[in-house]
């Protein structure tokens, strides 16, 4: 069976779905399809193209108690004029138990058998040096499962299905489960349909749900039950799936998740902190002050809209919450000069459904009213809808945040929310990083009552406000988001930073609950370090992503700084990260050297003071959404920059530069690191590739690669 499948990959190389990661590859399938039969003596035909199709891969897992039952539906199509057959094989994941595999190609069920890591690292040797391809490289390691592919008729399908399951370990209260979804390098076409659901029953309550990999949708039945999902059409999914969460029975649950970067000697730290459901009783009452702009610009669809999620918020008040209203265009008119019971809101409902659109655009007067009402005792909200710049009273940027800082008091929470693109961004940001809170832009075209309503859900219920992290026992440093933000019932609190040694640490998060000061304790937390190894290793592109974010928002709200694009540069370059300087990776020869980057900064920075951005616009507005997203970020930045022969790809924690033909490691610098050749597919490539398992991923790029390990670069030649 070895023999005759050896020599058909020997023949033809044909990878359909494949997934992998930096270290612990996996994949969801290999079909290793036989070309057609030719005359003895005749070179074996390469069908360059003419790969099998993934029309669709849908997954399903029930999680019952940390027992992982994976269900995998894979549709193979042959769009091809001949007769497909050949080999699938399955790299099996790390602790997963396979009690059930069939396979059915019209209808007919395949046996299949499991091969053992040594042997199946044999047949993946045998493919590098036969077909001069490295792809297979990062399963070097694994069990695979192995089947026989009946004849695939021209036009027809071959349905996969898979199950097997996995005991999913809790380190810390924290439960990982992990899916290999990276098919895009090898899938012939984008596939139709990708879905990944995932059900979770568990006798411990859940608390934070979290995926670094995807934008998951979330559906929490009760504390012990939700269900995760994530679905695409016509895509090449190129990142496997990680879901994450944790259980605790603690009033707030704070878990620790943390990975080590042996090349960059330095660990990074992620916190999930998030609450359980409160009861009413317990629920912090909060006082809510909308302030709405009715001038002559929000006419007709916007103001409607305006209105719309006002009655939303009214309507969805808790018992014991208060609110006003403060209405502005030219001059500012109050619904009451004090603060009301949520048990009047209707009232005020009916007085919102009677406003009408006049006037310009007085900013400052609004918002200082709007600050007097504030009670420093109660956790107070104040919800700023706009659609323009200020037009009337005080109209200098510097000013209005100078007269609303004098009145605001501290235990305010400032959110704007910018209408179409006439907005001043950089008053709004400026606003809100001020006062604790954050800002969002509805596009035109976008729902405002939609993007109000569904913030409002969010920060309905706070359950811990005024929060502050303190770390013991451990050294830390650069921790976003800071400040940190109030904590509200069915949401979650993501925290990333750095820190210099591991070991044990105690974690503390105090706050207020009803003006009363708490402190949450949480000891024996461990951070990893040197030689210790976690499943963690997307934590460094999270944490440079909110890095980014925040050093773009400064640049924006501050002007250009060498020292910060440089900054912004580097990381983008050492995570693979797509910025606003990532066509410098095109224009700069010597962008991997650290005189490249400098040279760059300087560049932009000139230009920057050359042409200086506006503060409203579409692309103002653009650029205070981008950095806001990436400074809030609860997954690293997707890597989607390619441009001519120059590819950006992220693998894991490491990042690398296709260009002039060679995969290069962003971290090295030939300034000053001199590479050790080694020939590729060679005796020698493999014994580096077994005794550095950490090089196989990035040798699977291609046959010209330089890469890192143990600070040795390797540059793999041909």
């Amino acid at each position: 069976m070895r023999a005759r499948m050896v020599h058909g990959l020997a023949a033809l190389l044909m990878l359909l779905t494949v997934v992998a990661t930096v270290t612990g590859a996996r994949a969801d399938g290999v079909i290793v399809v036989t070309p057609p039969d030719c005359d003895p003596g005749c070179d074996t035909p390469v069908y360059i193209g003419d790969q099998l199709m993934v029309k669709n891969h849908h997954v399903d897992v029930t999680i019952d108690n940390q027992l992982a039952t994976t269900e995998i539906d894979q549709t193979f199509h042959n769009p091809n004029d001949w007769v497909a057959e050949g080999t699938y094989l399955f790299p099996v994941p790390d602790g997963a138990t396979i009690d059930q595999f069939t396979m059915t190609v019209d209808g007919k069920e395949v046996e299949a058998q499991i091969l053992e890591a040594d042997e199946a690292r044999e047949i993946y040797e045998e493919i590098v040096q036969s077909m001069k391809d490295p792809a297979l490289l990062e399963y070097i390691g694994q069990n695979i499962i192995q089947a026989s592919i009946y004849p695939i008729e021209p036009g027809d399908d071959a349905s996969v299905q898979i199950r097997y399951q996995q005991v999913l370990a809790s380190e810390g209260g924290v439960v990982h489960y992990r899916y290999p979804l990276n098919t895009e390098r090898f899938s012939a076409e984008p596939i139709e349909a990708v879905s990944v659901s995932v059900q979770v029953a568990s006798e411990e309550p859940v608390r934070a749900v979290y995926s670094p990999s995807h934008e998951i949708v979330v559906d929490k039945e009760d504390e012990n039950h939700f269900t995760a999902g994530w679905e695409a059409n016509d895509v090449k999914p190129d990142t496997d799936f990680d879901l994450f969460y944790t259980l605790s029975g603690e009033a707030i649950g704070v878990n620790l998740l943390s990975y080590w970067s042996e090349q960059d000697d330095q660990g990074t730290f992620m916190i999930l902190a998030a609450p359980g459901i409160p009861a009413q009783e317990t629920a912090i009452s909060k006082d809510v002050i909308v302030v709405l702009d009715t001038s002559g610009s929000m006419e007709g669809e916007k103001l409607e809209q305006a209105k719309e999620a006002l009655v939303y918020i009214l309507e969805n008040l808790n018992e014991g919450d208060r609110f006003t209203i403060v209405e502005f265009s030219t001059g500012v008119r109050l619904y009451e000069n004090e603060l009301l019971d949520a048990s009047e809101a209707q009232e005020a409902i009916e007085w919102v459904e009677r406003l009408e659109s006049d006037g310009g655009t007085n900013i400052d007067e609004a918002l200082t009213e709007a600050m007097d009402l504030v009670d420093e005792e109660r956790p107070a909200y104040v919800l700023f809808l706009t659609d323009g710049l200020p037009t009337e009273g005080e109209t200098d940027t510097p000013d209005i945040l100078d007269n609303v800082s004098d009145v605001a008091p501290e235990n305010v929470r400032l959110f704007a929310f910018g209408v179409g693109d006439d907005v001043d961004t950089v008053l709004l940001d400026n606003l809100v990083a001020e006062h604790s809170g954050a800002s969002s832009y509805v596009r035109p075209g976008e729902r405002l009552d939609e993007a109000v309503s569904a913030f409002y859900a969010k920060i309905s219920t706070p359950v811990l406000t005024d929060v502050e992290l303190t770390i013991d026992g451990v050294d830390t440093e650069e921790i976003y988001p800071n400040p940190l933000p109030d904590i509200f019932a069915g949401s979650q609190l993501v925290i990333v930073g750095h820190y210099k040694d591991g070991g044990k640490a105690t974690i503390e998060l105090s706050g207020k609950i009803d003006g009363k000061e708490t402190t949450y304790i949480y000891e024996g937390q461990t951070f990893v370090s040197t030689g210790e190894t976690t499943s963690t290793e997307s934590l460094p592109r999270l944490w440079a992503t909110r890095k980014i974010g925040y050093l773009m928002n400064q640049i924006r709200l501050q002007g250009e700084q060498k020292e910060l694009t440089e900054a912004i540069i580097d990381l983008s370059i050492r995570y693979g990260i797509v910025t606003p300087y990532t066509s410098y990776l095109i224009t700069e020869d010597d962008i991997l050297t650290k005189t490249g980057r400098e040279e760059a900064a300087q560049e932009s920075y000139d230009a920057a003071v050359a042409a200086p951005m506006e503060a409203s616009g579409g692309a103002a507005v653009d650029a205070a959404a981008t950095s806001a997203d990436m400074a809030a970020a609860e997954a690293a930045a997707p890597v989607q920059f390619t441009e001519g022969d120059v590819e950006l790809r992220a693998i894991g924690d490491r990042a690398f530069l296709y260009k002039d033909g060679v995969w290069t490691e962003t971290t090295f610098d030939a300034e000053t690191m001199e590479t050790v050749k080694v020939e590729f597919a060679s005796a020698e490539y493999f014994e580096l590739v077994a005794e550095h398992p950490e090089l196989a991923v990035a040798f699977s790029l291609g046959d010209r690669v330089i890469a890192i390990a143990d600070g040795v670069a390797y540059e793999v030649t041909t």
